[in-house]
């Protein structure tokens, strides 16, 4: 819509008042939509006209705010497209050519997390063009870091869906849980002491991301260039991955 719009002076006239209505974030899309020949002297028509027109398609003002939301979050995207999109060792899971990439990031002691898994797991199930890729973001509680950095380890040492689900499994995150994940997914936990430097590292990179773009908490989900910090249904997901799919 917001093309059509831009391609007629009335519908940038209609750009401009939602600019005005919703704040600086579509001022900035109108900016960029209407060319500089709008001049000052039709002022009052224009704003008549654009109050007439925003009062009878109220829509376009949510869906100019998601576009630009989605603009601003494919830039970052595309300037963290390593970080955010490629796995960490073997976290991922689905098809690893696929055309769509679901990432999602997630806190062992989330609850919202834990009521993602079937619907996550629906996806891959129902969906054989997606790529999963888990990253980890440990926010919520001490054990969440050391759990985050076990779980990397594990990912590294190829491990990662054996400890993922072991833990899981094991209901309330704690250091005895985690060592029995991590034993029954064969993680090294020689090799996993030491390799917490690039846990680190990794889960700074992730905070970092989760900041740019504006995440507000675990489970968190990118989807093309959707962001999503909520539980998101298997109806969802699909609605959201075919969007992707259709502007890919």
């Amino acid at each position: 819509m917001i093309e059509r719009l831009s391609k007629n002076p009335l519908g940038l006239a209609a750009l401009a008042l939602v600019a005005a209505l919703v704040g600086a974030g579509a001022f900035w899309l109108f900016q960029r939509a209407a060319p500089s020949s709008l001049g000052s002297a039709d002022q009052a028509r224009v704003e008549r006209v654009v109050r007439d027109y925003v009062l009878a398609h109220p829509e376009i003002i949510p869906e100019a705010m998601q576009r630009l939301r989605e603009r601003e979050a494919g830039k970052v995207i595309d300037a963290n497209a390593s970080a955010i999109l490629k796995p960490f060792g073997n976290a991922w899971a689905g098809n690893p050519n696929g055309d769509v990439t679901v990432v999602e990031y997630f806190d062992y002691n989330c609850g919202y997390c834990r009521a993602s898994l079937p619907h996550v797991a629906q996806l891959i199930a129902s969906d054989p063009k997606v790529k999963v890729v888990y990253r980890e973001l440990p926010i919520l509680a001490e054990t969440s870091a050391a759990a985050a950095k076990l779980s990397l380890a594990a990912a590294d040492q190829g491990k990662f869906a054996a400890f993922h689900d072991a833990l899981y499994a094991a209901g309330q995150v704690t250091p005895e849980s985690m060592t029995a994940a991590a034993q029954k997914a064969g993680v090294d936990l020689q090799r996993a002491a030491a390799f917490g430097p690039r846990a680190e590292a990794e889960i700074a990179t992730n905070l970092q991301v989760m900041r740019q773009l504006g995440m507000t908490g675990t489970p968190s989900f990118v989807i093309g260039n959707q962001v999503v910090s909520s539980v998101l249904s298997f109806e969802e997901l699909q609605k959201a991955v075919a969007d992707a799919r259709a502007k890919s």
